[in-house]
């Protein structure tokens, strides 16, 4: 009997573009259902292990912040100021980390976990226009580390910014907002 793997770095090509990427007419705002329809490809190219579909959905300055509670209900404002959980200015930190993940230099990562990602309640955060749409929503990533047989959950909010660009809609930027920030072991980019 042939060993089933699920797709992933050892899977199904991860070069291709993502099928369903939202559109909308020039001039026309993105539809609610179509904006969430990009944060779910996000979580399903996460879950797969496909970071090339994952990167692509960012534009190349796109901003992914993850700050730090300063308190017990106080986020820090400035990733340039403060402490933060994770933070790359650009597209290229992101990078940078999906490289490290496939190189095998992330030791506390290998195995790398399986991971499914939850994304609800999305709604817009401002009125949409023809170029940007603003949203707001909650998360649960479940985590399952194959290394010490244990499963925990993350959860949080997430604040996303599209924009339009020449390829089409992409995230301009991502807040993380990590509500149970008691870290059992190690946390990156596939586990929020």
């Amino acid at each position: 009997m042939s060993e089933t793997r699920a797709p992933g770095p050892r899977g199904p090509s991860d070069a291709a573009p993502p099928f369903g990427i939202p559109t909308s007419p020039a001039g026309q705002p993105l539809a609610l259902a179509d904006a969430t329809q990009l944060l779910h490809l996000e979580a399903h190219s996460l879950d797969l292990q496909r970071w090339d579909e994952w990167l692509s959905l960012y534009h190349s300055d796109a901003r992914f912040w993850m700050p730090a509670w300063t308190d017990e209900h106080l986020l820090s404002r400035s990733p340039d100021e403060e402490l933060s959980l994770m933070y790359c200015a650009a597209r290229a930190g992101l990078e940078d980390r999906v490289w490290r993940v496939r190189s095998g230099l992330s030791v506390a990562s290998m195995p790398l976990p399986r991971t499914t990602h939850v994304v609800a309640n999305t709604v817009f955060a401002a009125p949409p226009d023809a170029d940007r749409v603003e949203l707001r929503s909650a998360w649960t990533c479940h985590v399952y580390e194959l290394k010490r047989r244990e499963h925990h959950a993350f959860f949080g909010r997430y604040e996303h910014v599209l924009t339009r660009g020449q390829a089409g809609w992409r995230i301009a930027a991502k807040t993380v907002v990590l509500m149970n920030d008691r870290i059992p072991t190690m946390l990156d980019f596939y586990c929020v």
